[in-house]
């Protein structure tokens, strides 16, 4: 018997959807026919068994701050193309388009369609989504992409299609946090004592309930004296320069910088600006004071609250940073500002 195709519809953001970057991140939601962009490698990997009816295009901005008319278009436009499946992304690290997938997949859900999408283990939409949605994990750059496409085609079908899934390692997603009853031929008594036995011999085994493990952080001491100390700004806020000369990544950053801001009692719009790809930029950018508060604190440092404000601010931009870069950044920024006898920091984020 055959089958006919399934229907897909497929989301993307403003930047893969071939609209443009950053500058039109205000796109409100459209729906437009067939694939798009990434949408056509994705559906050749299905070789006719399944087709993308539709593509629904966000910008990011838009996505992330007008949450009814989001959520209204994309409902909308799913019950009007009825599909078997939707799949969103991938979006890799991007925050923001991570959020927009994760959303969609939500949508979906609710509406009894099954879906997928794929992104980085480190995009910050999996704090939201990862837990209630299928997610395929990626690298965190687009150049990725070839590889995740396979995987997301082939979860996508088997959705789709009503197949029942096996695990997160059988099948290619990310854990979502979820136990289920399952026949085995061994005991819950045999297979612990096997991998005790593995344990004891050095050998590989793999847990049956991996247990997440994260570093602590010990709190810094209080300052012994406020009225003296000489306090430094560092923000992962992403506000530098205009034009960002020493061009700062927007995300997934790889480094930090320091700016000369003695002589600064504040920072005027128009002279320093938000490159940080992750939150909507509109308040920093009419006053970039808003995420690095120097005007503030040049007003405690004048009424003699604290020391002295520190000649220099740091900064980097936190969203999608791999904890092995921003542990680095941490480790160098501290050693300057040792170096500089600071005695305490005021660290913003967004």
């Amino acid at each position: 018997m055959t089958h006919a195709p399934l229907r897909v519809v497929h989301y993307l953001n403003q930047f893969f959807g071939g609209v443009g970057g950053e500058e039109r991140a205000d796109l409100p939601v459209e729906v437009r026919p067939g694939p798009v962009g990434p949408g056509r490698a994705l559906e050749q990997q299905w070789n006719g068994a399944a087709h993308i009816v539709a593509t629904v295009v966000g910008g990011d901005n838009f996505v992330s701050t007008l949450a009814d008319d989001t959520e209204a278009a994309i409902r909308a436009a799913l019950n009007q193309a009825s599909p078997d499946v939707v799949v969103a992304g991938p979006a890799f690290n991007a925050g923001r388009y991570g959020l927009a997938c994760g959303l969609t997949c939500r949508l979906a859900n609710e509406l009894g369609i099954p879906s997928v999408t794929a992104m980085s283990p480190e995009n910050p939409a999996l704090a939201a989504y990862g837990k209630g949605i299928y997610i395929v994990p990626t690298g965190d750059l687009a150049a990725s992409m070839a590889r995740a496409l396979p995987a997301l085609a082939r979860l996508a079908f088997k959705l789709g299609s009503g197949e029942t899934l096996g695990s997160a390692n059988q099948e290619g997603y990310l854990p979502r946090g979820e136990r289920r009853d399952v026949w085995h031929v061994q005991t819950a008594a045999e297979r612990a004592i096997e991998m005790l036995k593995k344990r004891m011999a050095n050998a590989p085994f793999a847990s049956e309930m991996p247990i997440e493990h994260f570093e602590s952080v010990p709190p810094a001491a209080p300052l012994v004296s406020l009225s003296s100390a000489r306090i430094a700004l560092v923000s992962t806020g992403g506000v530098v320069p205009k034009g960002n000369p020493d061009r700062l990544r927007e995300y997934n950053s790889v480094n930090w910088k320091r700016y000369l801001i003695g002589d600064l009692d504040r920072l005027e719009p128009g002279l320093w600006e938000p490159i940080h790809g992750g939150y909507d930029s509109t308040a920093a950018r009419a006053d970039p004071n808003r995420v690095v508060p120097l005007d503030a604190l040049r007003t405690l440092e004048h009424a003699q609250v604290f020391g002295s404000l520190h000649d220099y601010y740091y900064v980097t931009v936190g969203v999608g940073t791999a904890v092995n870069n921003a542990r680095r950044f941490g480790e160098d920024i501290a050693r300057e500002l040792h170096a500089a006898d600071v005695q305490g920091v005021i660290l913003t984020a967004t």
